[in-house]
């Protein structure tokens, strides 16, 4: 099926699966658990956002995530920026409810 074509709950559903299956363990948690809860809630532009990010490699997108989490500088393409936030925003929303 062509991405253009698919319906919501596919893309969902695919979007899932790649957020839990990245190749680095450290993002399948990070982008899982976002996959898992506020995914969900994201409008179209933001799902566009979020497939974007997720052509980006671990590496990059795994520092510009836990630099934000930590208070640190928010690096990575601009266009993906408030993607980034709300990834690590619900990381280090985790992080407290499990200390």
């Amino acid at each position: 099926m062509d991405k253009a074509t698919e319906s919501h709950e596919t893309r969902m559903r695919r979007l899932k699966l790649r957020s839990w299956r990245r190749g680095m363990k450290e993002m399948d948690l990070l982008l899982g658990h976002f996959a898992d809860g506020p995914l969900a809630d994201l409008s179209a532009p933001q799902l566009d956002a979020f497939e974007a990010m997720m052509n980006e490699n671990d590496q990059d997108l795994y520092l510009w995530i836990t630099a934000r989490v930590n208070g640190g500088p928010n690096r990575g393409p601009a266009g993906i920026s408030s993607i980034l936030d709300l990834v690590a925003e619900h990381a280090a929303q985790r992080l407290r409810d499990a200390g």
